[in-house]
C-alpha cells in the first residue's frame, strides 16, 4: 500500500526466475479505499500492514523482487495447506494461459508461474489486479495506478490501453474484469473511492468498437465480476455492503435491473476473522459461484439460486480472488497473503471441474 505511487509513470520490466516458493517478509498492498467499512483512509488492507512483522522497507522489497535468491519452501499454514507458491507482497488477479500458465497480480508487477511453483517476473504495471487473456494470447489487465483496463503484449509489453474513459470521464480504478467472448467484449468494475457511506462505484461494458458503456452506478465497492457462460446473467460482488448482486443480461452490454444474489456471512472474531469483504469469483462447471471472502479465511461456495452450500478454506485470512485451473480444470487457486506479509497462491482440491474462461486460440 503506496499511495504516493498512484499517479506515477510505470515502466515494464521482466527480471529472472525465481526459485520455487520463495518468499519475502514485506507487506505491501494497493491503495484501495474502503473507509466506511471499518477500512481506514490509508488503504483497502492498512490492518494486515500492521500485523505484519518487521516494518521491512519499500527499498528493500524493490531489490529483492529484482533479484534471484535461494530460499527454502514456503512452510505450511497453520491449516496446514501448503502454498504453491510465495511473492513479495499481497496478490490476486489469478488467470491461466492457454499452456496452463498462472499469472497473478502483487504490487506493482504480474508473476507468471507454473503448476509446479516455478515463478518469475513477468510485466510491471503500477498496480494490476483483474486480468484475462483474449484469443490471440494477448493480455488484459485492470490497474488502479493507470486508471485504465490495459492490453499487454503475450510478452508482457504495453499495447495502447483498451479502455481509460467513459462518456468523457476518467475511470476512477478498474478492479475486475470478466470476457463477454461470443460478442468480444469484457464487462468490467470501476469502485476506487467508493463504499458504503460513498456509494460511488460503477459497472462498464467494453464493447468490440472499442466503446466503453456505463451499466449502472451507486454501488459500494463493486469488485469481482463474473458473467456466466450462457451469457444470461452477470455476478458482480460488492465489497462494502457483504453481498453480490445479480443481473439479467439482455444483449452485449445490456443488463437489467440489479438485484441481491447472496448476503453473505459476517465475520466471526472469535474464529480470527477480521473483515467481510466479497472479493474475486469465479464458476464451476455446474453452476455454482466461487467467492474469495477477504478477511475470512474462506471461499464461499453459492449454488445458482444464491444458497449458500459449501465454505472452503482459503488457506490465508486475506483470500482475494480465485481461480480453476490445472490439467483437468479441477484445482481452485486461491491469492491472499500469508500473517508475514508475504503473498501467497494456495491450491485446493474442491472435488468438481472449473468452467474455462479462455476464449479458443487463435
Amino acid at each position: 500500500m503506496i499511495p504516493q505511487r498512484r499517479f506515477q509513470t510505470v515502466r515494464m520490466s521482466r527480471p529472472g526466475l525465481r526459485p520455487k516458493n520463495g518468499s519475502r517478509n514485506q507487506a505491501c498492498s494497493r491503495p484501495q479505499r474502503l473507509a466506511g467499512n471499518g477500512i481506514d483512509e490509508t488503504g483497502w488492507r492498512t490492518e494486515f500492514l500492521r500485523a505484519a512483522s518487521g516494518g521491512v522497507l519499500l527499498l528493500c522489497a524493490w531489490f529483492q523482487a529484482t533479484v534471484t535468491l535461494a530460499q527454502a519452501p514456503a512452510a505450511p499454514t497453520s491449516n496446514g495447506l501448503k502454498p504453491l507458491l510465495t511473492l513479495p507482497e499481497y496478490c490476486e488477479g489469478i488467470v491461466f494461459d492457454h499452456a496452463g500458465n498462472g499469472y497473478v497480480s502483487h504490487g506493482r508487477w504480474i508473476t507468471k508461474f507454473t503448476l509446479d511453483g516455478r515463478h518469475e517476473m513477468w510485466a510491471e504495471t503500477g498496480s494490476p489486479n483483474g486480468h484475462k487473456i483474449l484469443a490471440d494470447g494477448t493480455h488484459v489487465v485492470c490497474d488502479l495506478s493507470q486508471r485504465a483496463v490495459l492490453h499487454l503484449q503475450a510478452d508482457g509489453k504495453p499495447l495502447p490501453p483498451v479502455a481509460s474513459a467513459c462518456n468523457g470521464q476518467p475511470l476512477k480504478g478498474p478492479n475486475d474484469l470478466s470476457l463477454d467472448v461470443v460478442n468480444e467484449g469484457l464487462y468490467f468494475t470501476d469502485p476506487e473511492g467508493s463504499n458504503s457511506d460513498n456509494p460511488i462505484g460503477t459497472i462498464h461494458y467494453l464493447d468490440r468498437a472499442g466503446t466503453t458503456h456505463q451499466l449502472d452506478h451507486g454501488l459500494a465497492y463493486p469488485n469481482g465480476i463474473v458473467l456466466c457462460p450462457a451469457g444470461k446473467r452477470l455476478y458482480v460482488s460488492e465489497s462494502g455492503r457483504n453481498r453480490v448482486l445479480a443481473y439479467d443480461v439482455n444483449g452485449p452490454g445490456r443488463i437489467g435491473g440489479r438485484r441481491v444474489f447472496a448476503e453473505l456471512p459476517a465475520r466471526d472474531p472469535a474464529k480470527g476473522q477480521i473483515k467481510n469483504l466479497p472479493d474475486g469469483m469465479c464458476l464451476d462447471v455446474a453452476g455454482n459461484l466461487y467467492v474469495a471472502h477477504y478477511g475470512m479465511q474462506l471461499v464461499e461456495v453459492l449454488d445458482p439460486k444464491g444458497r449458500l452450500i459449501r465454505q472452503l478454506d482459503g488457506g490465508n485470512l486475506m483470500t482475494s480472488n480465485v481461480a480453476f485451473g490445472g490439467t483437468d480444470m479441477d484445482q481452485l487457486f486461491v491469492t491472499g497473503a500469508l500473517q508475514s506479509g508475504a503473498g501467497a497462491v494456495f491450491r485446493l482440491e474442491p472435488g468438481v471441474k472449473g468452467i474455462v474462461v479462455l476464449p479458443p486460440r487463435r
